[in-house]
């Protein structure tokens, strides 16, 4: 199906951005250094600040303008069929832990919410069987998921509010939704001041492990005993975290209607492709369509839009946009010291799609490491635990980027002659990737990432350059959109 007109291919939580609230980074010397403005290092340095440390937030674009802007706005301990998958690799010990955490993680939530004007609300949450195939999925989540220690109830779906035929879900109550860009946003006002600062538009270059710590961005020089790494995807290559991580991308759009109600539950259905489903005033937020990141997506926002005229009277959709989460090869996050032993450099990642709440619970966790305060879930989340169980899938993510490094150098180009490349697409010509944009400019780069060399590929739904490898995406002038990689592309000149 082709693109439907949309007001906005931006995100429905980034489309009421204020102006730049904070300055760019300067030299300053803190307790804790935060790279990244997301919810882990936002309520990370919020909790550091309230204890008593000064703390620098360090974010490349705006705040709450990564994944934290670009989500569900879900936040629950239910997450699809989570507790099973984790019961089945590791044992319901592990999946106690995690509901533990998650049940922590959206009290904090609330809890720190209701001093923010972030529209938030209660809601059940639903994994849900839209097929009668899926409601073994179901029904083994629900029963995962109790023994996890979550209240969950077993019920129809009648509570979703969907106009199609739910054939069976596991439903938790009291769990949040809320715009999450005004959330974090809200936090960056509270931690801002007092010898505390928040810095946008400053990327981080370079972090330098010592006593002190240094993270170098281009206007400045933030000198700190701690950093707090939470970029989403680890921006250093120390620690390995690339080869233990995999990346995926997934597609949600905002659909105004003309008549009828969107959902009133927040859901998602239990097999793949999954269905998201959630709402926002009146609009109807639909999400899925995942794929791993440098894979060709084909047309996700079409699936979406297709999937929301086949059950509901749309009007237009006003909103599309897409997200990358990366998930550990054991299938658990990532959460503590970066290198194994350190006690000045720390990280969250490996959220699984799930970071409103992982991530929070993440800062719970990082904020008492740093304060030397017991936690019970560190040890569960320790980045560097090792699981002989889950080995081969590590074999495996580690295969298919070597995979990717040397297959696509025996890949030929799409087309040696420039005239080739229509407008609003992109083409290999010999050692560049080139796209012709609406006006029929041409926008060349190299196809090598700067992270560690394997060849990007276009993502067409989102007319950007991805790595297959770890993750990294550039836009069509090389621009670093997503790490690992901290470098651009560089550009090439083409006689046009």
């Amino acid at each position: 199906m082709a693109h439907e007109t949309v007001t906005a291919s931006h995100s429905l939580w980034t489309s009421d951005a204020r102006g730049d609230a904070f300055p760019p980074a300067h030299d300053c010397r803190v307790d804790v250094a935060v790279v990244g403005g997301g919810i882990a290092g936002m309520t990370t340095a919020l909790r550091l600040k309230r204890a008593g440390r000064t703390v620098a937030v360090i974010e490349a674009e705006r705040v709450g303008g990564g994944v934290s802007g670009n989500n569900t706005a879900k936040v629950t301990a239910l997450q699809s069929t989570v507790y099973s998958s984790i019961t089945d690799r590791h044992g319901y010990r592990a999946a106690a832990d995690y509901a533990a955490a998650s049940l922590a993680g959206v009290a904090e939530v609330a809890a720190l919410a209701g001093s923010i004007d972030c529209d938030l609300r209660r809601a059940p949450a639903y994994t849900y069987a839209i097929s009668p195939d899926e409601l073994p999925a179901v029904e083994h989540e629900a029963l995962a998921a109790a023994r996890a220690g979550l209240p969950v109830d077993r019920d129809r779906g009648e509570g979703i509010g969907v106009p199609f035929e739910v054939f069976g879900a596991v439903r938790l109550d009291d769990q949040l939704a809320l715009h999450p860009v005004r959330y974090v946003r809200g936090l960056a006002d509270l931690v801002d001041g007092h010898g505390s600062h928040v810095f946008e538009r400053s990327r981080a270059t370079r972090v330098e492990d010592g006593d002190p710590c240094r993270v170098r961005t281009a206007t400045g020089v933030v000198t700190a005993d701690r950093v707090v790494v939470a970029t989403h995807y680890p921006i250093l290559d120390r620690g390995l975290y690339f080869a233990r991580l995999e990346p995926t991308r997934a597609y949600c759009v905002a659909v105004r209607l003309r008549s009828g109600a969107p959902p009133t539950g927040l859901a998602i259905s239990a097999g793949s492709p999954s269905w998201s489903l959630s709402a926002y005033e009146d609009l109807l937020i639909l999400c899925g369509r995942s794929h791993p990141t440098g894979e060709r997506p084909g047309d996700p926002y079409g699936a979406l839009t297709a999937f929301a005229h086949e059950h509901w009277d749309v009007d237009r959709v006003v909103h599309r946009w897409s997200a990358q989460d990366p998930s550990a090869y054991d299938g658990l996050p990532m959460i503590g010291p970066y290198t194994p032993g350190s006690t000045r450099l720390y990280v969250a990642t490996g959220f699984m799609k799930w970071g409103l709440s992982t991530g929070t619970f993440a800062a719970m966790i990082l904020s008492d490491l740093i304060n030397g305060v017991d936690n019970p879930w560190a040890g569960r989340f320790d980045p560097h635990r090792f699981d002989l169980k889950s080995a081969p899938k590590l074999l495996e993510l580690n295969g298919k980027a070597a995979a990717s490094l040397i297959g696509d150098r025996l890949r030929r180009p799409d087309t040696r002659d420039l005239s080739d490349v229509p407008r609003g697409q992109a083409r290999v010509v010999g050692k560049s990737g080139v796209y012709r944009d609406e006006d029929g400019a041409l926008h060349a780069v190299s196809l090598r990432c700067t992270h560690l060399g394997c060849l990007v590929r276009f993502n067409d739904a989102e007319r950007s350059w991805d790595c297959p490898c770890h993750g990294s995406r550039f836009d069509v002038d090389g621009n670093v959109l997503e790490g690992p990689a901290t470098k651009p592309l560089p550009r090439h000149d083409l006689d046009c």
